[in-house]
């Protein structure tokens, strides 16, 4: 019995001895690979840190901090995707992270301050995207949903980004993932929003903001943003945020980048939020319902207001113009005609508006009873259009084709004789116009 409790104390011993000599090995290499880390030596980091995750993983968490730094720069310095050796360093950096997500709950019952779990899954994924040979999109996707689900506001900037991008390279790969990459667009950026307003760190909240454009930017691109899809998602969303003035203000916007004015999600949302907090935007989207409802005068009274509230003057002229085209398809010539002079006095460089007023006198041209007196009207056209293409050269090739219209249209110089005028006089334009122009 003796000799049993003998043998037994010494194998106790032995075991105590290599438990001891296996921590002071693994103490050793950690200092080795710590330094060498430190120093950017990663090649003759890589063997001592081995010897730590492998035996001693949970002796600190920096090893596991530094095995990222070593397999990353292997992985950037090697390049070759396709080469064995890439794919060994890729996969150990793959086991690195599972390990790391393994052993996470015995740092934090240390009192170890890391990571979650779920936090370091997305890390995880973000790396996979970065360094896979030939990246699984459903796989990074779902790695990437699981950690936001459960980290919510307080995931990366770059994990909520990813995950959209992968949602968008699905719906590449299958039409069928639209209405899913919609709803993913908008849930990544309500979470975007609220990591905004609760961060408190400038440096986050500059990235968080930065990621926020660049999901609008994904969505825009993406091809499921169309004023349809855009009418399906937004329509609900409006009538519950009826009184919620930046929910508003973000589905105009939205909807105004994409150009869906017309929309009934636009229009409405643009009223709910112009009764809240009168603004240029919301002044417009009331100004485009009045008139889609045939409500003229509605519509130029809006119009008005977006001009008054606007301070850039180029905007206003953009304004002004839109009024003079209300105007002129409800046939109020003159008032059209006032409201493109009001653009021009804007922006004096604007081309379209003296076109539109070219278009009116073209359209109306009729003044007197003398037939030839009222096709010089069609040389007061011409003028307004040589004027537009000689401010705004982007308008050159619409003002040429109608000048070449117009011109069929002028009176012969015989008829003009007949009446006591030759080339060169002026004439003036009776009626609404009431302008002068020079028979040629």
């Amino acid at each position: 019995m003796k000799m049993k409790m003998f043998i037994a104390a010494i194998a106790v011993l032995g075991s105590a001895s290599v438990a001891m000599a296996q921590n002071s090995d693994c103490n050793a290499n950690s200092s080795v690979a710590r330094e060498a880390v430190k120093a950017g030596n990663f090649k003759d980091a890589y063997e001592p840190w081995k010897v730590v995750i492998e035996n001693c993983p949970t002796l600190r968490y920096y090893t596991f901090t530094d095995g990222f730094a070593i397999l990353k720069n292997f992985l950037e310095t090697n390049g070759n995707k396709s080469s064995a050796e890439y794919q060994q360093y890729f996969n150990e950096l793959m086991d690195l992270h599972d390990k790391r997500i393994h052993y996470i709950p015995e740092f934090l019952a240390k009192g170890t301050k890391v990571l979650s779990t779920d936090a370091a899954l997305g890390g995880k994924a973000l790396d996979y995207i970065q360094y896979a040979p030939n990246v699984d999109v459903n796989q990074a996707y779902n790695w990437l949903g699981q950690s936001m689900a459960a980290e919510k506001t307080n995931s990366s900037a770059n994990v909520i980004f990813y995950y959209l991008d992968m949602s968008a390279r699905k719906l590449k790969q299958d039409e069928k993932h639209k209405e899913k990459f919609i709803n993913d667009y908008l849930m990544t950026a309500e979470l975007a929003d609220q990591a905004i307003a609760e961060e408190t760190d400038a440096r986050k909240k500059t990235a968080m903001t930065t990621i926020r454009q660049n999901l609008d930017g994904q969505f825009i691109n993406s091809g499921a943003a169309t004023c349809e899809s855009l009418q399906e998602i937004y329509a609900p969303k409006v009538e519950s945020s009826q009184n919620d003035l930046a929910a508003l203000k973000e589905i105009v916007r939205i909807m105004t980048i994409m150009g869906c004015r017309d929309s009934e999600a636009y229009l409405d949302a643009s009223l709910y939020a112009y009764r809240i907090e009168p603004s240029v935007d919301a002044a417009l989207g009331c100004a485009n319902a009045a008139y889609k409802k045939g409500d003229t005068d509605g519509a130029i009274k809006f119009f008005d207001e977006a001009i008054e509230m606007e301070t850039d003057n180029v905007k206003k002229a953009d304004m002004a113009y839109k009024a003079a085209q209300v105007l002129s398809l409800a046939k109020r010539l003159s008032a059209s005609r006032s409201y493109a002079n009001k653009a021009i006095s804007f922006n004096p460089n604007y081309g379209a508006p003296y076109i539109l007023i070219a278009s009116l006198y073209a359209g109306n041209y009729k003044w007197t009873d003398e037939a030839a007196l009222n096709k010089c009207t069609f040389f007061l056209a011409i003028d307004k259009l040589q004027r537009a293409k000689a401010v705004d050269s982007s308008v050159t090739e619409e003002a040429n084709k109608l000048i070449q219209s117009y011109r069929a249209y002028t009176p012969e110089a015989k008829d003009l004789f007949m009446l006591g005028y030759k080339t060169g006089d002026n004439i003036s334009i009776g009626g609404w116009i009431g302008e002068t122009t020079t028979i040629r």
